[in-house]
């Protein structure tokens, strides 16, 4: 059986944690997919079967979570699912309860330090909402850019600068809150990932 540790008890996100548990449990987790994991960026990704036909795919996002929360349940929410690569997004709520670009990063390596599968970082994204903040994004997306060359298998996806115009976020690749993407949005990360998992050895 796969226990929820103490954290999870007072996260805001136990009943999600619990559901992925369940299904841990029940042998209901294909071993060998790729792997979506991180915040709601990531959990309403609800397209991924649709979007990545020919892969099986497995949607653990949860919540509006941070990587400080992801790096906490990684152990049994990611690595025991076996995954033939992991596509991470996480860091832009890290940042936005305060977390300074180097918190990131450390956690961005604690992560590292316990897969053994390829890991595609998807760089935080520059939303509307959150545009105030744009010079600790940049700085977080460039630390990981570069501590990424330490792992042959890992890769950097930059669909930061794809999401600007003239140095403004698109407006059309979001929802209506400005934070979370639109069916454009989706459309452009679709693109990026596959071609990064295209480059994979």
């Amino acid at each position: 059986m796969f226990k929820l540790s103490p954290f999870d008890v007072d996260s805001p996100f136990a009943d999600e944690l619990r559901t992925f548990a369940q299904a841990e449990d029940a042998g209901a987790v294909p071993r060998g997919a790729v792997l979506f994991c991180g915040s709601s960026s990531i959990r309403l990704w609800t397209t991924l079967s649709e979007d990545f036909p020919a892969l099986p795919v497995l949607n653990r996002g949860f919540g509006g979570s941070t990587l400080a929360e992801l790096l906490a349940e990684m152990g049994w929410l990611i690595c025991a699912a076996q995954p033939r690569a992991i596509v991470l997004y996480a860091g832009d709520n890290d940042l936005e309860q305060g977390a300074r670009p180097e918190q990131v990063l450390a956690n961005f390596e604690g992560f590292m330090a316990r897969v053994s599968a390829p890991v595609l970082f998807v760089s935080i994204k520059p939303s509307l909402a959150r545009f105030g903040n744009i010079g600790a994004i940049s700085r977080t997306n460039a630390l990981i850019r570069d501590a990424i060359a330490a792992w042959p298998q890992a890769r950097f996806i930059d669909v930061f600068s794809q999401m600007l115009d003239a140095g403004q976020p698109r407006r059309a690749l979001f929802d209506a809150d400005g934070l979370h993407l639109s069916a454009a949005g989706y459309a452009l990360w679709t693109r990026a990932v596959s071609d990064a998992l295209a480059e994979l050895p």
